[in-house]
């Protein structure tokens, strides 16, 4: 049996396509019990149930994507696509932003989302909780990068830029390479200077052996 070792699950993203999937899977069960030293157990034991819920809940939404769902690759992304490659990723120039960059020898990949949802991260502030997987907020984080900042500063709002800035963000990326698996919602994809980029925001990143 092989095992994913998750990065990060979208609980959001994950929970937004479920309930139009499976409405009664997304019903969240809420249950109070007694500070007795006997139910204590049992708590714990529904704790754990909880946090399994979690994988549940990520894989029934990946079976309808593979099944129903428009899942395409890095080099042919529908609305959703998943890959395996090599990528750098952590926090974005200490933003509230989590970035992941990689590609293949044709398509540059940027993928975007927040960081209290890379599996053991705490969420402490405001900031931590802002919503980066929309495009507007997830530009703003790439913004941290002096060079993408003043790209993007322009105020043109094109395609192109946004996808420049992609590649900026990915060249200036640092710390160790992990290979991942992943699955993500496109965003923006096209070519700039004849090189196809794509930026996305994933449902999970896993780490690859």
């Amino acid at each position: 049996m092989s095992f994913r070792y998750y990065l990060y699950i979208s609980d959001s993203k994950v929970d937004m396509m479920l309930a139009q999937i499976d409405p009664a899977l997304s019903r969240k069960k809420t249950s109070e019990l007694s500070v007795d030293l006997k139910i204590f157990s049992a708590k714990r034991g529904l704790e754990f149930e909880s946090g399994t819920d979690r994988i549940v809940r990520l894989e029934r939404v990946m079976r309808h994507l593979e099944e129903f769902g428009d899942l395409g690759s890095i080099e042919e992304p529908g609305q959703f696509f998943r890959g395996s490659l090599p990528m750098r990723w952590g926090p974005f120039h200490g933003t509230s932003l989590v970035y992941f960059g990689g590609g293949t020898g044709q398509t540059v990949v940027g993928l975007g989302g927040s960081g209290r949802y890379v599996l053991g991260s705490l969420e402490q502030s405001a900031e931590q909780s802002r919503a980066r997987s929309v495009m507007p907020s997830l530009i703003d984080g790439l913004t941290a990068e002096p060079e993408v900042e003043d790209l993007l500063g322009r105020g043109t709002g094109a395609d192109a830029d946004v996808l420049q800035a992609v590649r900026l963000a990915n060249d200036r990326l640092r710390g160790p390479v992990q290979h991942v698996e992943f699955i993500a919602k496109r965003l923006l994809h096209g070519q700039v200077e004849g090189q196809s980029i794509v930026l996305g925001t994933p449902l999970y990143v896993a780490l690859v052996d």
